[in-house]
């Protein structure tokens, strides 16, 4: 790869993209991880086997933790993706710790968090690098998550808003 590397610099006149510096055997992993990631480990039934095969493939995922179906977990960036134990993680859920033309930012969901079907989980912003999602959150379904979650609060919308804990009641 150092005489590939070094060749795109020559022709190009530019530096070569970070993932010049990959070995073989990285490269021809990676096709491999996301498979697991992204074919094989979403549509499993059981969750026990779905949290096997997202551990094996690099993630840090705590005890006691339900991952649902159809979940995306960015498999580019598995160790930047941090879950607690006993989270709730329902259907579809999407969590992406980097875009195009940006950094790779970490996203951490604390312990005893709940985040709702079809949630989107988005991890860089203007304002803050990387999201928390905090201890016995909650985040509502189809809510856009771009920035951080205190712990015990509730997220809701798009982009998301944190209620406050007696808003709930209040109607």
């Amino acid at each position: 790869m150092i005489l590939v590397k070094w060749l795109y610099e020559k022709i190009k006149k530019r530096p070569a993209p970070y993932y010049y510096n990959y070995s073989i055997l990285k490269i021809m992993c990676k096709p491999i991880r996301k498979f697991f990631c992204q074919v094989l480990a979403p549509y499993c039934p059981f969750n026990c086997i779905r949290i096997v095969i997202y551990r094996m493939c690099g993630f840090k995922i705590g005890k006691h933790v339900f991952i649902g179906m159809r979940c995306y977990l960015d498999d580019m960036c598995y160790d930047l993706l941090v879950i607690g134990n006993n989270v709730t993680i329902s259907y579809g859920v999407f969590f992406a710790c980097h875009g195009r033309n940006q950094g790779h930012y970490p996203i951490t969901v604390e312990d005893g968090a709940y985040i709702g079907m079809r949630a989107n989980v988005i991890s860089k912003t203007p304002t803050c690098d990387g999201v928390v999602i905090g201890k016995n959150a909650v985040v509502g379904a189809c809510t856009l998550v771009n920035k951080n979650v205190p712990a015990g609060m509730t997220a809701v919308g798009v982009p998301c808003r944190i209620l406050e804990k007696n808003e709930l009641f209040n109607g």
